[in-house]
């Protein structure tokens, strides 16, 4: 069988790469190039709510949520930043349009929020939605932090709260209604059943993988042909940055 040759590495200041992301329409990001060199690109509008990127140990998908929420915020999107090792996006920290957390404790309480803040978008007219700003939500190993928040919500939970952390809860929510809250996900991970609910891989048009094992790409991309793009980086791109992209499309 022929090897698919992959294109050369990528790097933000390369001139003809700005430019590319430059023309890109707002809700729209660049995940790489083909290896016949043309754009491979997330629409959050016209293709997809969500983004789902899982990778292996050292497979890049910090830099790939890095590099997504990014250009979002460069088209003036704000974004939830979720980084429970609380070194991997310290370029966040202290930009005015993002909200960064690092502890379990930071994310929870965050999460909270997200829910609230899903529930007053959805109660928004649609003229009033549509001046308010995108908001991304990158969560960054997502399923070690779901988990946890089992724990931390059964240490001060009472008889009269729910079982369910509102933690958990609020992401769930976050992918069924993003769409019409202009709210969107880019998730690090696994999507647990037992955490999401029924099926959470559906709720992902894009999904990106690397490194992944033959069970986990039967999972996530059945019908995805050989690997197509190298995602790009904010920096340069590196080995570990080579990536099977699959997009699916969706209605609603």
């Amino acid at each position: 069988m022929k090897k698919t040759a992959l294109p050369t590495m990528l790097s933000f200041s390369a001139p003809d790469l700005r430019e590319q992301i430059e023309a890109l329409p707002e809700g729209t990001a660049l995940i790489g190039l083909g290896t016949d060199g043309r754009a491979i690109a997330v629409d959050l509008d016209a293709e997809c709510p969500h983004v789902l990127v899982c990778t292996a140990s050292g497979g890049g998908s910090t830099t790939v949520l890095r590099s997504l929420t990014a250009q979002f915020l460069h088209q003036g999107a704000h974004a939830l930043v979720l980084d429970p090792k609380r070194i991997s996006h310290l370029w966040a920290k202290g930009l005015p349009t993002v909200t960064h957390r690092g502890n379990v404790a930071g994310i929870h309480d965050a999460l909270v929020g997200l829910g609230d803040e899903l529930t007053r978008r959805l109660d928004l007219p649609d003229t009033e939605l549509a001046t308010v700003p995108r908001l991304i939500v990158s969560m960054d190993s997502a399923n070690n932090t779901l988990r946890q928040f089992t724990r931390y919500w059964d240490t001060f939970r009472d008889k009269e709260t729910p079982h369910t952390s509102p933690a958990v809860t609020a992401p769930k929510a976050a992918l069924w209604n993003g769409r019409a809250a202009r709210v969107n996900v880019i998730l690090d991970g696994t999507p647990a059943t037992n955490v999401l609910g029924a099926a959470p891989h559906e709720l992902f048009g894009t999904v990106i993988l690397a490194r992944v094992t033959a069970t986990t790409w039967q999972c996530l991309a059945p019908f995805a042909g050989p690997a197509r793009s190298r995602a790009s980086t904010g920096a340069a791109s590196t080995p570990s940055s080579t990536a099977r992209t699959t997009r699916r499309r969706r209605s609603g």
